[in-house]
């Protein structure tokens, strides 16, 4: 009698990789498709609608550039947790704290000059935002706590907190009683390199390129990737496993926070609780699409702030619900873990007695 068994392949498909994207990208596609449908909404027209409002134009691929460099920031923070197999749930909570501590300079001295108040800014969003996350890493290590709850928690923590602040100490007099701090002055601005393209693609491009050198280079990213391979080998190796989980996670949350202050910077010139959007939650999903990968990191933060862009385009031209972008990351993601199974493993006919 004929049946069949699953066998790991010696190394991956040749090309694999790419082929299942693309196969998971199509079927996810597809399912989006078939979901509006059933709506009654125009499945071809829609998926035109969302290219179109995502990259077809110079002013959409601004728009997804603008979402992609917060997505990036925070998917490189968290791929650094991951891997080390700590499982940091926190960067939107990070990210809040970013923003507050950004705004907390800019509003303690908001006469100063840029050379004082830029490089104050971005000290303050990475200090609170890993503070932010070493609490968490603290309570795992000394408490035995686990990580994905309290990271989890400090999210809703840190979202609150910001919504505390321009509720109530630093909301505009003149904001008509919309929740907002003063719009910020031109010196804590981060400006415009061309077109709305700001220089906070320049910071993407350096932390990625020190982060990439800090793993790959130095005794401290060798022990962090020894042990999220192994962690009772790194124990039994005496490296530093304690400090190294409060590390990974402290540059988690300084990633996260700068995110937290460019988009209130650049984006939005003042503090509000819009800023708060779901990027540092993307970004987990950006992190596992990537594999971990730096490079892979940068193309899917784009893909997937051109859904963010390109939902809005269908929520104007179709009705079709905010939610749905959701969907759809979801759908990417099940549909590309799933098929990396494939990559790994065939099916192997075997006869049974």
């Amino acid at each position: 009698m004929l049946g069949f068994t699953i066998e790991k392949r010696q190394e991956p498909l040749k090309w694999g990789s790419f082929f299942i994207f693309l196969g998971a990208m199509i079927f996810s596609l597809g399912v989006s498709g078939l979901l509006l449908a059933i709506q009654g909404k125009p499945p071809l027209e829609a998926m035109y609608l969302l290219w179109d409002g995502a990259f077809a134009h110079d002013w959409a691929l601004e728009d997804t550039v603008l979402k992609a460099i917060p997505i990036f920031l925070c998917s490189l923070g968290v791929a650094v947790c991951f891997r080390m197999q700590i499982w940091n749930i926190g960067a939107e909570g990070q990210f809040a704290m970013g923003a507050i501590g950004a705004t907390w300079v800019v509003l303690s001295m908001p006469t100063a000059p840029a050379w004082v108040l830029m490089p104050l800014m971005f000290l303050a969003a990475a200090v609170l935002g890993a503070i932010w996350a070493i609490i968490p890493a603290l309570l795992r290590e000394k408490m035995g706590l686990n990580e994905i709850i309290s990271t989890l928690m400090f999210n809703y923590i840190g979202i609150l907190f910001l919504q505390f602040l321009v509720y109530g100490a630093w909301k505009d007099p003149a904001s008509f009683g919309f929740p907002m701090t003063i719009v910020f002055p031109d010196t804590a601005i981060i400006g415009e390199m061309f077109g709305r393209i700001h220089w906070g693609v320049l910071v993407c491009a350096g932390a990625a390129a020190a982060l990439t050198v800090f793993i790959k280079h130095t005794r401290l990213g060798f022990e962090i990737m020894v042990s999220g391979e192994n962690p009772r080998a790194a124990r039994y190796a005496r490296m530093p496993y304690s400090a190294l989980v409060v590390l990974v996670m402290g540059i988690c949350g300084a990633l996260a926070g700068w995110a937290g202050l460019i988009e209130t910077s650049a984006t939005l010139n003042r503090l509000q609780p819009t800023v708060v959007v779901g990027y540092g939650f993307t970004a987990i999903v950006v992190a596992w699409l990537a594999r971990l990968r730096v490079t892979s990191i940068a193309g899917y933060s784009i893909l997937l702030a051109g859904l963010r862009v390109g939902v809005e385009n269908l929520q104007l031209e179709l009705q079709v619900p905010a939610s749905f972008t959701g969907i759809m990351q979801g759908l990417i993601l099940l549909s590309v873990l799933a098929g990396q199974f494939f990559n790994w493993y065939s099916f192997q006919r075997s006869k049974r007695g």
